[in-house]
């Protein structure tokens, strides 16, 4: 039987450090269901239905890999598609501290649901999403971080060329 497992994250938008997590898990794991959350503490420039476009183009070369939303817990997502797994990713140390936190609830609440922490390639570490609205939303030349549909995306909400 192969392992399921469930990237989440808010998505806001996806990046190519995000496709790199998720590339290399849909090459260990059988299934992988991409999960798109809605973080409360965050004001998303996308809408849900948005992101999950934009992930769904993205991932479209990669037949194992679905792409959904939820808006509970993680771990009540993951047991409701019988994953084993979560899979995060991990840029730098300052992301340990807060991963280890969410870990730790998640082990509480099932324990028997693995965390899989992937470093995150080099060229990707410092890369987040909110530096890519950031730059896009003044114009800045985003094209090596997102992939090209994405960054139109974004210079359409920006009114950006």
């Amino acid at each position: 039987m192969s392992k399921i497992a469930v990237v989440p994250g808010t998505f806001d938008p996806i990046t190519n450090g995000h496709l790199d997590i998720i590339n290399r898990g849909s090459a260990i794991f059988g299934k992988v269901y991409v999960v798109v959350l809605n973080n409360s503490s965050k004001h998303p420039l996308f809408s849900v239905e948005e992101r999950i476009q934009l992930i769904k183009e993205a991932t479209a070369h990669l037949p194992n890999v679905t792409v959904e939303t939820s808006q509970g817990l993680l771990i009540d997502y993951a047991e409701s598609v019988n994953a084993s797994v979560i899979i995060r990713g991990l840029r730098a140390v300052s992301d340990f501290e807060y991963e280890m936190q969410i870990t730790s609830m998640n082990r509480v609440l099932n324990d028997e649901i693995e965390t899989f922490f992937i470093m995150t390639k080099n060229q990707y570490s410092f890369l987040s999403s909110s530096i890519v609205k950031e730059v896009a939303k003044y114009g800045g030349y985003i094209g090596e971080l997102v992939p090209k549909h994405v960054e139109s995306a974004l210079k359409l909400k920006y009114n950006t060329k």
